[in-house]
C-alpha cells in the first residue's frame, strides 16, 4: 500500500510542478524566457516588455491579452 501524502507534501509537489511549467514556457512573441511575478500573477517578457496574465492558475499566453509595459515599469527591473 502506498503511503498517504500530507498537505505539506502536496504543497511541495505543486511548487515543483509550477517550476517545471515555468521552465518550459516561453514568450509566444520572441520565444524568450519569462519571469514569474507571483504577487501580481503575471509572466513577464523583458525583451518585448509584455506582461501575460495568469487567470485561475492558467497562463494566458496570447499577445492580445498581454499588457505592454513601459520602459521604466518596475516589473522590468526585478
Amino acid at each position: 500500500m502506498r503511503p498517504r501524502c500530507s498537505a505539506a507534501c502536496g504543497a511541495r509537489l505543486e511548487v515543483e510542478l509550477d517550476s517545471r511549467l515555468l521552465d518550459i514556457l516561453a514568450c509566444p512573441v520572441c520565444k524568450g524566457p519569462l519571469r514569474y511575478e507571483r504577487k501580481q500573477q503575471l509572466l513577464i517578457c523583458r525583451g518585448d516588455r509584455l506582461a501575460f496574465p495568469i487567470r485561475d492558475d492558467i497562463p494566458v499566453m496570447l499577445e492580445d491579452e498581454a499588457r505592454v509595459l513601459t520602459p521604466t515599469d518596475p516589473l522590468l527591473e526585478i
